[in-house]
């Protein structure tokens, strides 16, 4: 067993890759809950796919990724704020308009330059052993900053995500706040997409979260415990796909799911025997 676990460790991109596992599955773990109370699950999976738009547009010009695709991500978070408001549109319409017309023009643009198909296969699929020690200090950057945020906002904002109405007339700056959470989602998908790949970064966000809930009706330990199984996931996650040869973002996945599952079956048995029902909550399964 201590083989299995010290082995890897005598490469430097292992550890690399360890560390960046541990920082992004906490960050996804710790904006989760957020996500979810708000019903913005699928914000997560379309700033994924506009963030892949900004880093084709970036490599096309020769721009820092970092900086393109963050640019391009906050200005898309924005964006979705900005329509959503409008109510004969709708979030989710929103979301849609704004994320696969990025998406469709990366895609359009890396059709006409080929020559970056590597490096969005990463970018698609994630690349957690290629992590750099500058992609670790934007990560852990990120996790410092999104943490920050979450930390000093924690009463207005839970008050925002539960009564956005009340909070507005008890005169809580709610359009800022909302749009705090979505640039503080929109970082974490530009640090999660090296290590994640585009396809999955919402997988990672909401499954910890969903499980965590499944445990837990008190908001504070639904955070604490959500970072904790995010983090824990990347970690058993990095593992196994060593171990085994597989792609490391979807085994973090997978072993994410897993994990809901085998809460969800036993938090439904234990109340099977107590006669209750075992439902979700309406705003997690939306």
């Amino acid at each position: 067993m201590s083989g299995w676990l010290l082995e890897p460790l005598q490469f430097e991109f292992f550890r690399r890759g360890l560390l960046a596992a541990l920082l992004v599955g906490g960050l996804c773990g710790l904006i989760g809950p957020y996500i979810i109370l708000r019903r913005m699950s699928y914000i997560g999976h379309g700033l994924a796919h506009a963030v892949f738009g900004g880093a084709v547009v970036s490599f096309a010009l020769r721009v820092d990724f970092y900086l393109g695709a963050g640019l391009w991500g906050l200005l898309a978070a924005l964006l979705i704020g900005l329509v959503a408001r409008r109510r004969a549109i709708g979030a989710d319409a929103a979301i849609g308009i704004v994320t696969t017309a990025s998406f469709a023009l990366g895609v359009a643009i890396l059709s006409r330059t080929r020559q970056f198909t590597r490096n969005f296969e990463a970018a698609l699929f994630g690349n957690i052993l290629g992590v750099t020690e500058r992609d670790l200090w934007v990560i852990g950057g990120v996790a410092v900053i999104s943490g920050l945020f979450l930390l000093l906002t924690y009463k207005p904002l839970l008050f925002v995500l539960f009564d956005p109405e009340v909070a507005a007339a008890s005169g809580l700056p709610v359009g800022r706040l909302e749009a705090g959470l979505s640039l503080v989602l929109a970082s974490t998908v530009i640090a999660a997409l090296q290590v994640l790949g585009a396809t999955l970064i919402a997988a990672s966000v909401v499954i910890p979260a969903v499980t965590a809930r499944l445990l837990t009706h008190h908001f504070d330990r639904l955070v604490l415990l959500s970072t904790v199984l995010g983090a824990l996931c990347g970690l058993v996650g990095l593992y196994l796909s060593y171990h085994l040869d597989v792609a490391s973002g979807a085994t973090i996945v997978l072993v994410a799911t897993l994990l809901f599952a085998l809460v969800f079956l036993g938090t439904w048995a234990r109340q099977r025997q107590s006669g209750r029902r075992l439902t979700l909550p309406s705003h997690l399964v939306e």
